[in-house]
């Protein structure tokens, strides 16, 4: 019994830590699946972590501190529309300059908002959302269904998210688009609107992911919080050969090793702390080299679409 405990405790943990990385995951896959490569979702959680601490301290709620957080992050995908999609700048630059504006622009708008007091500001947060009936149920109710509701939310996602792209006609349209745009523009298929629309949708879920990080796991700011999990989100599509499900289980499998290392940290193992934080890391790093030869991205990924 005391197993099974510990088993569900690993597993609602796990749940909990991937909901981040599954956000950014589907957003980023959205966004890809569209043509465009975003390299940016770091930046884009990490102003969307402080935007959602800022309305929860103003608005007193943490839903409208998520609300703010994809608002901003809508914005955020207009610019990366407008500079890759408009002006047809590199996609990489563009992601590695919205990473630097994330980091920079975060921290400095924290200190100017909140001064540089060390006092960690008291903010709404979400709290566990217990499905009634189901979860009672032994094992699978402490595991399954005793979470915050963005976890929910982001678990929904993947059905939806799927049935979306292969189950309907705007779907199809944006997996054409990042296929062949110019055989999707001869179609009729209006290519800026879709990958506009897409850099946009993608980046308002990638932002409600950093949201979650700071008004759900942690329940406060600090400065580069994010800690690399846009990268790990970008991964995790790879690893999920650029669908939905295949996200969710990249997920699970990347942050089962972070909740590893907390307990192993925790239980006081003698194996450096430095070296535990790397576990996750180097299981992405393990599953890029493996599976990346095997995923197939969109044909006309990264390239820049020009009519005519």
């Amino acid at each position: 019994m005391q197993t099974l405990s510990l088993i569900a405790g690993y597993l609602t943990s796990d749940i909990r830590m991937a909901t981040p990385i599954l956000l950014a995951g589907l957003g980023l896959l959205l966004i890809n699946r569209s043509g465009l490569l975003n390299i940016g979702a770091e930046g884009t959680m990490l102003i969307a972590t402080l935007i959602a601490v800022v309305g929860s301290f103003y608005g007193g709620s943490v839903w409208i501190g998520l609300l703010c957080a994809i608002a901003l992050g809508a914005l955020v995908g207009l610019l990366f529309a407008f500079l890759t999609v408009t002006l047809k700048a590199n996609q990489v630059v563009v992601g590695a300059a919205i990473n630097t504006l994330g980091s920079g622009l975060s921290a400095t708008l924290y200190r100017v908002i909140f001064g540089v007091a060390t006092d960690i500001q008291r903010i709404d947060t979400f709290q566990n959302l217990n499905i009634p009936l189901l979860s009672d149920i032994p094992f699978l109710g402490t595991a399954f269904f005793q979470h915050m509701p963005i976890v929910y939310i982001a678990f929904l996602l993947v059905p939806v998210i799927s049935y979306f792209l292969f189950k309907t006609q705007s779907g199809l349209n944006l997996r054409a688009v990042g296929e062949n745009p110019k055989v999707a523009d001869t179609l009729g298929i209006n290519v800026y609107r879709v990958q506009y629309t897409a850099a946009v949708v993608g980046s308002m879920i990638i932002a409600a992911g950093g949201a979650f990080l700071s008004t759900g796991l942690l329940k406060f700011f600090s400065e580069e919080m994010v800690s690399g999990r846009g990268f790990i989100a970008l991964a995790a599509v790879i690893f999920g050969r650029y669908k939905p499900s295949g996200v969710m289980v990249a997920a699970l499998i990347f942050m089962a090793g972070n909740v590893a290392a907390n307990i192993l940290q925790v239980a006081g193992s003698n194996i450096p702390y430095n070296f535990l934080t790397m576990i996750p890391y180097v299981l992405t790093v393990i599953a890029l080299a493996a599976f990346a030869k095997s995923a197939t991205a969109p044909a006309s990924l990264g390239v820049p679409y020009k009519r005519g």
